[in-house]
């Protein structure tokens, strides 16, 4: 049933390219098969650098970006540039057919500053809160001061400007209502679950294995508050002990080769490979060789009320996790993880090695993480959740789940 046939819907996402945000496509597909049509501008960037085009009946625009920022001179350009093209681009499309809401993605929280001159026209606004940017930056520079304050001040602007919010998970709406001051019956938890079609469970390929015995996998951005430099280090740890464990980190971001340098640093160039951001089949293949997947997310408090994609993404095929100890990353693996002491990175090591020796707890870990994924945390009842929140969004009749 077509319950938002007719509604058009503009989703606007700034640090990722579409359809590489595999969120942000989730959502934009299962309101296109709810019958909205749904318009997306993302940024260009490596293997997605086409204007405009038309996948799967979702029409993308993408508009240039000078560079992935890492500085305060950088992030300034790279804002700028966006909004202005994101400006640009909401006029094109709203005088090609009107959309009746934003749905507006961060980081940054930027977009209330185009949809608060939607608003005036009857176009609603969504806030969909991807990252908690005020204790981002604290985890990147390790202090507050004025632009800890300007992100909170930009922060509260922009749950003042939605409608209504989208949270990841409980503890960000805790903010949305704490420090938002969002009406809580217009904050609606859907979490990132992964897709079970997409994530295929396969034999692997030993090549990503280069001879080893075993095979470490790691899949996401690679930023500061990764915690990259802390796998690394348990890394050295546990091929100083054997030889016979190859790790695979698919994945790119500001810090790649920063850690790339880093594994040179430590002597580890044979035994850790750095696949950057690969298309599907490639992540596919690297995960479903993996004995073992790892969360080296440093325990900072953005981390630690955070979920991330990639825990739910190592359940749904069936791999056993080491991560650290950490709030969000433990309500979502529960007993498909192990957890280390926070930033102890030999503790981290031996966990990664106790799993190694025991094929028969890591066997019986995958199958609970598949189990939760399967009957909780996937795509199929987070989907619907969305398409009802929509109907209350756009004042439809929404169904009882």
């Amino acid at each position: 049933m077509q319950s938002l046939k007719n509604k058009h819907i503009l989703i606007i996402v700034e640090n990722l390219p579409i359809p590489f945000d595999r969120r942000v496509w989730q959502e934009a597909n299962t309101l296109k098969d709810a019958g909205a049509k749904v318009s997306i501008i993302s940024p260009k960037m490596k293997g997605y650098t086409k204007k405009y085009e038309v996948i799967n009946d979702i029409h993308v625009y993408r508009h240039p970006l000078p560079l992935e920022a890492s500085g305060a001179l950088g992030y300034l350009l790279e804002y700028t540039t966006a909004t202005f093209w994101q400006w640009w681009l909401t006029l094109k499309i709203f005088f090609k057919k009107k959309f009746h809401v934003i749905h507006g993605c961060n980081p940054p929280d930027l977009v209330f500053l185009i949809a608060f001159w939607y608003k005036l026209f009857g176009v609603k606004y969504v806030f969909d809160h991807h990252d908690i940017n005020p204790e981002l930056y604290i985890a990147k520079y390790n202090k507050k001061g004025f632009f800890y304050k300007l992100l909170l001040c930009v922060e509260r602007l922009t749950f003042a400007t939605a409608n209504y919010s989208i949270a990841t998970n409980e503890s960000y709406k805790a903010i949305a209502i704490r420090r938002g001051k969002m009406n809580p019956n217009k904050v609606q938890v859907i979490r990132s679950g992964p897709k079970l079609d997409r994530l295929r469970i396969t034999a692997g390929d030993i090549k990503y294995k280069k001879g080893r015995n075993y095979l470490i996998g790691y899949v996401g951005v690679i930023g500061e508050q990764e915690g990259l430099d802390l796998l690394l280090t348990s890394a050295k740890h546990i091929v100083q002990q054997r030889q016979d464990v190859q790790f695979a980190i698919v994945g790119g971001g500001t810090d790649l080769e920063k850690v790339k340098q880093f594994s040179i640093t430590m002597q580890l160039t044979d035994y850790v490979d750095f696949y950057g951001r690969v298309d599907d089949d490639t992540l596919i293949d690297v995960l479903n060789t993996a004995d073992v997947c790892v969360n080296p997310d440093k325990p900072t408090e953005m981390n630690n009320l955070s979920t991330m994609n990639k825990i739910m993404e190592y359940m749904a095929l069936q791999k056993p996790i080491v991560q650290y100890d950490l709030k969000e990353g433990k309500f979502s693996a529960q007993e498909a993880s192990l957890y280390a002491f926070p930033d102890n990175t030999i503790d981290f090591a031996e966990k990664i090695i106790w799993l190694l020796n025991n094929p028969e707890e890591r066997k019986r870990m995958g199958v609970y993480g598949y189990n939760r994924v399967l009957t909780t945390l996937s795509w199929e009842y987070e989907s619907v959740k969305l398409v009802d929140f929509y109907k209350r969004v756009l004042n439809l009749p929404v169904s009882v789940y």
